[in-house]
């Protein structure tokens, strides 16, 4: 997986892809530990404990779905992230609309849902100094392509596969994803 249309400056530059990995967020903290450059971004396949909100697991075990982890070091102050998530659920809707004519819905805090179904969730974590942000970590899971779910979650979990029988390129949304979320990092927190 590749991402070659990026027009960001340093959001997902640095990219990483994995067939298969536990968690994309917990390898975007340990990538964040090594000194690893701003904006390094983990794609995956397949999550095998992929983290939802809550210490709740995000199932991706089918290929072709959307599971990705990135963070940007920052030195700002925690209100000038206030609603941080709900700006990326909007992204997120927003591509969907706009480049597959798909209408999702957010439900706050941090789902993606279409028909009171979850689609998609958003797990935003920070490493905060009293009120500074040093480093904001985003880790976004989308069933784009998953068409069984498990017993405890299926009445309460969809695809776009499943509701719009349409395929989503993975690398297109993670691109599109990326150089607009970069233009309201920026626009919050500066260069």
């Amino acid at each position: 997986m590749q991402l070659k249309n990026l027009k960001t400056e340093f959001l997902g530059k640095n990219n990483i892809y994995y067939k298969e990995i536990d968690s994309t967020q917990n390898e975007i903290w340990n990538l964040y530990e090594q000194n690893s450059p701003n904006g390094t971004l983990v794609m995956a396949d397949i999550q095998t404990s992929g983290r939802g909100t809550h210490g709740r697991i995000w199932h991706t075990d089918e290929p072709n779905n959307i599971a990705f982890s990135f963070f940007i070091r920052m030195d700002c102050n925690i209100k000038k992230l206030e609603g941080i998530t709900i700006e990326i659920a909007k992204i997120i809707v927003n591509i969907f609309r706009n480049k597959y004519e798909i209408n999702l819905k957010i439900k706050k805090p941090n789902d993606i849902v279409f028909n009171n179904k979850k689609i998609g969730g958003i797990l935003t974590q920070t490493k905060v100094t009293g009120e500074i942000v040093k480093c904001l970590a985003i880790g976004i899971g989308i069933n784009t392509n998953q068409e069984k779910f498990a017993k405890n979650i299926n009445k309460i979990a969809t695809s776009i596969k499943k509701e719009f029988n349409i395929d989503i390129n993975t690398e297109e949304f993670i691109e599109e994803f990326c150089n607009e979320f970069e233009k309201e990092i920026i626009e919050r927190i500066g260069k």
